[in-house]
């Protein structure tokens, strides 16, 4: 298993904030959205917002690719639905490409494997 983050922004009005975190609720998720990611065999996903920034993080099998990633967000109508939804509380980060919704964020630190190296140099 590996861990995927990713970055996106809301559109920064409280109350379109507050509507999406509600949809984000587990009474409110769709079906359907939660059988795609069950599909695509994502162990875990969380988003965590901080003002409008958004952070999501996915646990996926090791050899879980960006065609996968892809697949997600046009498994269904209805998925293509959700994320029709969604994209009325979201923004692009300024630097996304084209059409690109959740940029895939960069590790610049990691504790274990710094350990890790340390030990290796002792």
């Amino acid at each position: 298993m590996r861990r995927l983050y990713f970055a996106l922004d809301l559109k920064n009005d409280p109350k379109l904030i507050a509507e999406y975190e509600n949809w984000h609720r587990h009474e409110r998720i769709w079906p359907e959205i939660l059988d795609s990611l069950c599909a695509a065999e994502v162990q875990d996903l969380e988003i965590f917002r901080c003002g409008d920034r958004l952070i999501m993080v996915m646990e996926v099998p090791d050899d879980f690719s960006a065609a996968d990633q892809a697949a997600l967000a046009g498994a269904s109508q209805r998925v293509r639905d959700w994320e029709e939804l969604m994209w009325r509380f979201q923004r692009p980060l300024s630097f996304a490409g084209v059409g690109e919704k959740w940029v895939p964020m960069k590790r610049v630190f990691s504790l274990k494997e710094t350990l890790l190296g340390r030990e290796g140099e002792q």
